[in-house]
């Protein structure tokens, strides 16, 4: 695919399911959706095993989650809480 750009994240619409997602990402997305309403990047890194208290290890999942919400997995509100896509 020379020239042509791979998503690593494909956009909702362009994947069947989540198994076209890499598997931390599909992680992320179970959490988010077993939650009872609107998660905390916090909230996940610490189901994740993350040191939550370390606000570095949170970025990286931040920015995991901002782009799962950018393809259309997840929904990002204006208070910064995620919730599962429409």
């Amino acid at each position: 695919m020379a020239g042509r750009a791979v998503l690593l994240v494909p956009h909702r619409g362009d994947a069947a399911d989540e198994g076209g997602l890499p598997g931390d990402y599909r992680k992320i997305l179970a959490i988010v959706r077993e939650a009872d309403g609107p998660v905390q990047v916090r909230a996940v890194g610490e189901r994740l095993g993350l040191d939550a208290s370390v606000h570095g290890k949170l970025e990286p999942l931040r920015a995991k989650m901002t782009k799962l919400a950018a393809r259309g997995w997840l929904h990002e509100r204006g208070d910064g809480r995620f919730t599962a896509g429409p």
